[in-house]
C-alpha cells in the first residue's frame, strides 16, 4: 500500500482554484494563485481588477506582493507559484523579476498567454509546468464567460 504525498501539484492547484472561485463569486475573472515555500502557502490571491479598478491587479501580482511581504524581501527564489491560468506577459515579467523558481499553471491562455508572446520574460532558471488540473481551471473560466454573455 503506497501513501500519496500530501503536497502535490494537484493539492496546491486546488488551493489556487479556491482563490479563483472567490474571484468568480465577486464577479472578477476567475483566476487564482498561491505562492508556496517549503510546502507552505505564503501568499494567496485572486483577480481584483474590478474591485480595485486597476488593470494590474491580477492574481499573480497580488500573490507576489503577499509572498514578498511574508518573506520580507522582493525575491521569491526557492518558491513556486500555482496559477489557474497561464500568466499574461505583464505577470510573466513580474514573476521573472521576482526570480521565482517554479511556475505551475492549469489552463493555457491561447489569446494572451506569455508563451505566445514572449517566453523569455521569465528568469532563465524558472521551471514551468503546465496543464495541472487544466480542465477544472478552464471549466471555471468558461462558466464565467458564458454567464457574462448571457
Amino acid at each position: 500500500m503506497s501513501i500519496e504525498p500530501l503536497y502535490t501539484h494537484e493539492y496546491f492547484m486546488r488551493e489556487a482554484l479556491k482563490e479563483a472561485k472567490k474571484a468568480f463569486d465577486a464577479d472578477e475573472v476567475p483566476v487564482g494563485a498561491v505562492v508556496v515555500a517549503n510546502n507552505s502557502i505564503i501568499g494567496r490571491a485572486h483577480n481584483l481588477t474590478e474591485l480595485l479598478k486597476d488593470v494590474t491587479a491580477h492574481a499573480e501580482m497580488q500573490a507576489i506582493t503577499s509572498a514578498a511581504n511574508a518573506l520580507g524581501g522582493k525575491y521569491l527564489t526557492d518558491c513556486s507559484i500555482y496559477i489557474t491560468l497561464e500568466p499574461c506577459i505583464m505577470c510573466a515579467g513580474a514573476l521573472g523579476w521576482s526570480q521565482i523558481s517554479k511556475i505551475v499553471y492549469g489552463a493555457s491562455d491561447l489569446k494572451k498567454g506569455f508563451t505566445l508572446l514572449n517566453e523569455t520574460a521569465l528568469h532563465p532558471k524558472t521551471e514551468v509546468i503546465n496543464g495541472i488540473m487544466g480542465e477544472e481551471c478552464s471549466d471555471l473560466l468558461k462558466q464565467f464567460f458564458k454567464q457574462k454573455r448571457g
